[in-house]
């Protein structure tokens, strides 16, 4: 009976079989075609934009010449930076205080800081329109800070992401490393800032991360909050596809793709290293 009983595989060994690398590799191409169509077309000398009419540089050129659309990019990436900083600050000190500290009233605490993350996008936008009518917000100050209800309101819904990576992170952390350090002379911001600090930075890089990812690309919140001279780059996007997908639109979605792949590269460099660094303190 044991010529014919067949050993279980173990579940790595199922990658070896052809059926499951054919659809694993089905389903990749399934996802990222939408992505290479975009690339491939971002260079399609034809303003349809749908029959392919030959290869050109023309509209990435354009691109740097739409003062409109480079506008609408630099406010992104302005407000990007901004919420991400904020964002990455007011989201660190919540996960400390949220993991050191017990407090009354800490679980509605928890659950207040995440309605941003629950509460559906179209709600949040809606909230934001009229907290920032019913103060009569200005709305003709100089840049930047004409932009500063978006950031405020991008701010918002980024930094109880960050809070929760960076909570996620402090979970494994050692109390004993720290009370170590006090042992050996060290005052509360001397722990802090040689234990604590390097052991959260991996949580710190990718919260970040995170957060300028999700501001730079948000458009539900920021249709709501922004004025006539405060448009961003998704925002911009959508006036222009309503009449149609221009090879323009792709060449600076493109790079847009590009910015985002280089800055996470880099991020998990840095998240890496980081935590290399603190694996052999």
């Amino acid at each position: 009976m044991s010529l014919f009983t067949r050993k279980p595989l173990a579940p790595l060994e199922y990658t070896k079989r052809l059926w499951l690398r054919s659809w694993i590799a089905a389903v990749t191409l399934f996802l990222y075609a939408p992505l290479l169509v975009l690339f491939v077309f971002s260079f399609n000398d034809s303003k349809a934009n749908v029959v392919w009419r030959g290869f050109t540089f023309k509209y990435y050129a354009k691109l740097f010449k739409n003062d409109g659309l480079m506008s609408a990019l630099g406010n992104s990436l302005t407000i990007a930076f901004l919420a991400t900083v904020v964002s990455l600050v007011l989201g660190a000190l919540a996960a400390v205080m949220l993991w050191r500290f017990r407090f009354p009233a800490k679980a509605g605490v928890e659950g207040v800081m995440a309605l941003p993350i629950v509460v559906p996008e179209i709600c949040m936008g809606v909230a934001m329109l009229v907290f920032f009518a019913a103060i009569e917000w200005p709305t003709d100050l100089p840049w930047p800070l004409n932009l500063s209800a978006i950031t405020i309101a991008h701010i918002t819904f980024c930094f109880p992401f960050v809070t929760m990576v960076v909570r996620a992170r402090l979970a494994n952390f050692n109390r004993e490393e720290e009370e170590a350090a006090k042992d050996l002379g060290a005052n509360e911001w001397q722990a802090f800032r040689d234990v604590l600090l390097p052991h959260m930075k991996p949580g710190l890089i990718a919260g970040a991360l995170l957060a300028f990812t999700l501001s730079l690309d948000d458009f539900v919140i920021t249709f709501f909050t922004s004025g006539p001279n405060t448009t961003t780059f998704p925002v911009k996007v959508y006036s222009m596809v309503r009449f149609s997908v221009t090879p323009e639109v792709n060449a600076v979605s493109t790079l847009l793709i590009l910015l985002t792949i280089i800055l996470t590269t880099v991020a998990l460099k840095l998240q890496n290293i980081a935590g290399d660094a603190g694996a052999h303190k």
